[in-house]
């Protein structure tokens, strides 16, 4: 595909489940070594929902951990799970990963992730699903239109 459209791989972001990238943790390292050397940027999604260890993960070549939405929706109601989201910030860190946090949706929950230095976030505090045409509105830089 990256021959086919002329990407280089930098700019290709791959995103693999936690539960997923630990069930057959030999081939999934070996096919994610290959990508990472071809360039590809790689993301475990959804981290923290699944019942994988971290010594297990942490023999994968990653770039990236997507905090699930599920934890950023309580963040606000639950001082455990702002502990538990910072935690998560300060593994990745300490690993040398960038974090994103997914599901954001208010200014509270972003204004917590910059103070603790959470690298992205996702949600709709920012963009509802948008079509390709409004998509590359943003991008471009105009407004989409409504």
């Amino acid at each position: 595909v990256l021959e086919q459209t002329g990407l280089e791989p930098r700019f290709l972001e791959l995103e693999i489940m936690e539960t997923t990238a630990i069930e057959d943790l030999g081939f999934t390292r070996r096919v994610l070594e290959e990508l990472q050397q071809m360039g590809v940027y790689i993301s475990i999604d959804d981290f923290g929902t699944g019942h994988s260890s971290l010594s297990r993960l942490q023999l994968l070549p990653l770039h990236n951990l997507k905090i699930d939405k599920s934890f950023i929706q309580y963040l606000t109601q639950d001082a455990k799970v702002a502990h538990i989201i910072q935690a998560i910030v300060t593994l990745g860190h300490s690993l040398g990963l960038k974090l994103t946090a997914e599901g954001v949706e208010n200014e509270e929950e972003l204004e917590f992730l910059k103070s603790i230095s959470c690298e992205e976030v996702q949600g709709f505090l920012f963009y509802r699903p948008l079509s390709e045409q409004k998509a590359t509105e943003v991008l471009e830089g105009k407004r989409p239109t409504i």
